[in-house]
């Protein structure tokens, strides 16, 4: 009588070639999932959290010409909300955003369809060109539209003598706003087209096969198949822009520079931070409206966030 014998295997392997782990082998792939995540954490504890805490902490404090440092409380916050700075501040970043964010997005989206399409030629040169501004540096993008928009040896200034035009003053007071959209236009436009590109790429074929089927043109597809698909990447564009928008910054704080009677020094809230930290050396208040700016960041985004919900709900 025959009887059935098991191969011999390594210990813990079983015939099909799979291994079979014990308590300890299960035990030490739960702990390898927290180390993996550690380098993170301690670097989101020490480059984050820590510097935030050490902010809050000096939000509530208040120093005086007699008696030095003095805990105040949340009257840092109460003068913040009253403070028609901070306030004129960011009423400007919020009509920064709503002129420049819809043309960048926009732009974005156009480009963004066009290459998808298929139609143009050269497309790998063109989407090229429209990315590259996002990889200057904000710095060097701004003194170079900062030397543009120069009055006195600016090309455009210099062009309209020529043509014995008006020269256009695009670091006056009416104009100032859009010049800054224009140049943060000029620069994120290429990185939200990629964004949105992506997006287009992920869309599976058969969509568009089975609406060329039924008789769908390009412009069909596009509003029936491409921009519904394209709505949670236009989301995460929106968010972007929101907390990029409320953050100006390095662009008005070179365009200073050349327009001080333009751009002060609390053109932007955040600018008003810096400068409240490092000119006038009121670290406790920039702390406190820095905290006030972002948690006006945190609501307009969770306002987006709400909005957008709702709709696709509807």
């Amino acid at each position: 009588m025959m009887t059935a014998t098991t191969a011999a295997s390594p210990k813990g392997r079983r015939r099909d070639g799979s291994t079979r782990l014990g308590r300890g082998g299960k035990s030490r792939q739960r702990a390898a999932g927290p180390l993996f995540v550690a380098p993170f954490m301690v670097l989101f504890l020490l480059l984050f959290l820590a510097p935030l805490g050490y902010a809050a902490y000096l939000s509530l404090f208040q120093e005086r010409l007699i008696g030095g440092t003095a805990f105040v409380g949340l009257d840092n916050y109460a003068q913040a909300l009253s403070d028609p700075q901070f306030l004129h501040g960011i009423g400007r970043v919020a009509l920064f955003f709503v002129i420049q964010v819809p043309v960048m997005l926009l732009l974005a989206l156009v480009f963004a369809l066009a290459l998808d399409s298929g139609l143009l030629r050269l497309a790998r040169v063109i989407r090229l060109g429209i990315f590259v501004p996002y990889a200057v540096p904000s710095v060097v993008a701004a003194l170079m539209w900062g030397y543009l928009y120069g009055p006195d040896f600016g090309p455009f200034a210099q062009l309209s003598r020529n043509l014995s035009l008006p020269v256009p003053h695009f670091l006056s007071d009416g104009w100032i706003l859009g010049s800054l959209a224009n140049i943060v236009t000029w620069e994120f436009v290429g990185y939200n087209m990629i964004i949105l590109y992506a997006a287009l790429r992920t869309i599976p074929e058969e969509l568009y096969e089975a609406a060329a089927m039924d008789g769908a043109g390009a412009w069909r597809i596009a509003w029936s198949i491409k921009l519904p698909a394209l709505r949670p990447a236009l989301m995460l564009t929106l968010l972007f822009s929101v907390i990029g928008s409320f953050q100006l910054f390095n662009e008005p704080k070179l365009l200073m520079t050349i327009a001080p009677d333009v751009i002060s020094s609390s053109y932007t809230a955040n600018l008003y931070a810096y400068t409240l930290a490092f000119t006038g050396q009121q670290v406790n208040y920039a702390a406190t409206v820095s905290f006030l700016l972002g948690l006006v960041i945190v609501i307009a985004s969770y306002a987006v966030l709400l909005t957008a919900n709702r709709r696709r709900s509807a």
